[in-house]
């Protein structure tokens, strides 16, 4: 990572010649064209964005791309997890041929993690790959679904069975757009910035927490800080494993049970992140249970959840039986057994642990328990 002079970060994601920046700024937005002209010199851009007071952030983003002199596009998809389905990455794809753009032309997505993950594929898809450029608007997605090259959509059987590794050209984050993000939304982002922590930093960690109240607060100081170190840790797990053959599996943790539970809600009952913050406090238990994860190591996580109020029980509604099922389609499963990454401590998880499907019901079963 490296500050400039004008006082935005930059973290490099190192891909040989995939490799892009991560760029951090306050009011980066408004200058999203000249760095898509210059990185990108695409032909033709399609901005891709969600419904909402999103919206105006992709106005924004094409008004700077049209006075970079791009030619601009756009497409609005609907809000909401529902509606990342193949279905309507065929729109974006139809969208960009109605628009006639060639290969040397850029899709650009301005959203949430929806938005980022099927704005993404439709780039993979179209004439076999075009460039894309990641502009997220949601903490969740600047912090996670924007870097590293996934793209999905999903299936009723399961959460992002369906996708490419596709990397960006370049990933522009906007920390003002957090402003008219939903606190709900909000949490569910610092999930995944506890997460990063908790599989690999304790230091950062440790700033996570101490700077909670700032965080939910809408800080910038605190929010940029908790972004950069985030994008660094991801940063450094996709450079040392690119397409999840081992290492990167790593920020699965707390997503074997967490996909089960959006699955099972229906992608409506709880964010991406809540449903992870209940899959992380589970597999703690699935780890206490192995011998794997001590028990301290458990209620720092629960703690910390907390603090960001979070939720960390698994539903009394939902059985642990249809739980154990869900997990058996996710992709991360091998023959059908899930499979978790685990907490060793605070700050370092390992991949590629298969419990005995009595352990993760007794897991389960404690995690159910108010």
């Amino acid at each position: 990572m490296r500050l400039t002079e004008s006082g935005h970060s930059v973290v490099r994601v190192g891909l040989g010649a995939r490799s892009y920046e991560i760029r951090v700024e306050a009011g980066a937005l408004t200058g999203l064209g000249p760095l898509v002209a210059r990185v990108v010199g695409p032909s033709a851009a399609l901005v891709v964005t969600g419904s909402g007071p999103v919206a105006a952030y992709g106005d924004q983003a094409a008004l700077s791309l049209g006075q970079a002199d791009i030619r601009t596009y756009c497409m609005q998809i609907p809000r909401g997890e529902r509606r990342k389905t193949l279905r309507w990455v065929g729109r974006i794809c139809e969208r960009m041929a109605e628009a006639r753009l060639d290969r040397r032309s850029v899709v650009v997505a301005v959203g949430g993690g929806v938005v980022g993950d099927m704005a993404g594929l439709g780039a993979a898809l179209y004439m076999r790959g075009v460039a894309c450029v990641q502009a997220p608007t949601t903490l969740l997605a600047q912090v996670d679904a924007s870097v590293g090259g996934k793209t999905g959509v999903n299936l009723r059987a399961g959460k992002n069975l369906i996708g490419a590794f596709h990397q960006p050209r370049a990933v522009l984050i906007d920390p003002d757009t957090l402003a008219t993000l939903p606190l709900r939304e909000l949490r569910a982002g610092l999930a995944e910035v506890i997460k990063h922590g908790l599989i690999r930093d304790a230091g950062y960690l440790e700033t996570v927490k101490r700077d909670m109240r700032n965080l939910l607060a809408r800080d910038p100081t605190a929010l940029q800080s908790a972004i950069v170190g985030s994008c660094q840790i991801k940063a450094a797990v996709v450079e040392a494993d690119e397409t999840e053959q081992g290492a990167r599996a790593v920020l699965n943790f707390g997503h074997t049970i967490g996909h089960a539970v959006e699955t099972i809600g229906g992608y409506r009952r709880f964010r991406h992140g809540e449903a992870v913050a209940i899959g992380m406090r589970a597999a703690c238990l699935v780890g206490e249970e192995m011998g794997i994860t001590p028990p301290n190591v458990s209620e720092a996580v629960e703690d910390i959840l907390r603090a960001a109020n979070l939720p960390v029980n698994l539903p009394a509604d939902m059985a642990p039986a249809g739980v154990i099922e869900a997990m058996g389609t996710d992709k991360k499963s091998s023959g059908g057994r899930p499979r978790f990454v685990l907490l060793r401590e605070v700050g370092w998880a390992e991949p590629g642990f298969d419990p005995d499907v009595g352990i993760v019901r007794k897991a389960l079963d404690r995690a159910q328990i108010v």
